[in-house]
């Protein structure tokens, strides 16, 4: 099974957090559509004999795209690639790009799963992280999507800035459950040098964040989805049962994909390739040279550290027995010599031979994940 991704890099405006490739024009949205169409030909043996079974169009704001638009991705789509018979499709929305007729019409063409990127249900939190939208508008798109028909919504939250006090965060958590909606991803705020964010938080104009705070967040994130039966399946992520995003888990579970459109990466087991962050020259290069990706051929060392990283995330954690069989013995020995203290910490536990972290490990993955790298 594989997964295929859609770059969509056009945004109302830019929020100041955001490290993403993303452009606060929609002037070239119908040349870019031309030009995935024409990678979506070009690359259609990239994933093998693999059956898709993921559509996901993330960005930037793929709901800025016209229904006709996605619609005829989704056909040029299924006339390429082996594709199961309902993948599991998501769309990215923003409260203020969509209505309830859109919404309609999105699930009569395809889509079947909706995240949202709320951030807040708080002004001044939107305010603070440059968001268009505000609180009316996201307490609307709850509404909308209830009446939608939509049976998979998921509702993407932010934590950890100045302005989101513990009693405004659990309302946040407190509204998103009242939704009844089955899938909650969650991150804590991080400030990039190079967005409006943290140019601002230099030249003093904003507050920086504390990460005291984001680890109250995420304590409390942690406590009250576990009250409300919510599975911890990576460390942003949080679903029912049978409700994880499927399309996340192929980039947590060493499967392959494929990222079409400018930024877009894709890995096929041997090697990942990423296309260039430049629209203009992603537009002119794609059906008539290769000069719009890049490619590096993946070494045993770089997919054993890769393995590490992702799996960790997760909560089924690193099978040392996978280590054994995918990359040898000489990496399950350096993996068990090297995990010992984190076991001995208390931030690390086994489980039918699968080392996984806890919900304090958790917060320190990616320097535990580095600690164990070859």
């Amino acid at each position: 099974m594989a997964g295929i991704y859609i770059h969509i890099p056009f945004c109302k405006s830019k929020c100041a957090y955001c490290n993403f490739f993303s452009l606060a024009s929609e002037s070239k949205i119908q040349d870019y559509v031309e030009a995935l169409k024409k990678e979506i030909i070009a690359r259609k043996t990239y994933l093998g004999n693999e059956i898709v079974k993921t559509i996901y169009f993330g960005g930037g704001t793929p709901s800025l795209l016209s229904v006709k638009n996605i619609e005829e991705i989704i056909n040029l789509l299924n006339k390429n690639y082996e594709i199961v018979s309902s993948p599991e499709t998501t769309l990215e929305i923003n409260p203020d790009t969509i209505d309830r007729e859109k919404m309609s019409s999105l699930k009569q063409i395809g889509i079947n799963r909706m995240s949202v990127g709320i951030q807040s249900f708080h002004d001044d939190d939107l305010k603070y992280l440059g968001r268009r939208h505000d609180s009316r508008h996201a307490m609307q798109v709850l509404d909308d999507l209830k009446h939608s028909g939509f049976d998979k919504i998921t509702l993407d939250l932010i934590y950890g800035m100045p302005t989101l006090t513990e009693e405004k965060w659990n309302k946040n958590l407190d509204i998103f459950f009242s939704t009844g909606f089955s899938h909650l991803s969650a991150y804590a705020l991080t400030v990039e040098p190079k967005t409006i964010l943290g140019q601002r938080i230099e030249k003093g104009d904003l507050q920086n964040i504390s990460e005291d705070d984001a680890i109250r967040h995420y304590n409390i994130l942690v406590e009250r989805t576990k009250e409300n039966s919510f599975e911890h399946y990576e460390i942003s992520n949080f679903a029912k049962e049978g409700c994880r995003s499927q399309h996340n888990s192929i980039y947590w579970k060493d499967v392959k994909y494929l990222g079409l459109g400018a930024s877009a990466h894709s890995y096929n087991g041997n090697s990942r390739q990423w296309n260039i962050s430049n629209l203009t020259k992603y537009i002119q290069f794609v059906g008539n040279s290769n000069d719009y990706f890049e490619k590096e051929i993946l070494t045993k060392e770089d997919k054993f550290n890769e393995y590490v990283m992702t799996s960790l995330r997760t909560s089924w954690g690193c099978d040392i027995r996978k280590m054994e069989t995918d990359y040898g013995e000489r990496y399950a020995v350096h993996f068990l010599k090297n995990v010992k203290k984190h076991l001995d910490s208390g931030i690390m536990l086994i489980k039918n031979n699968n080392y996984i972290l806890t919900d304090e490990g958790m917060l320190f993955a990616d320097g535990i994940a580095a600690d164990l790298f070859l």
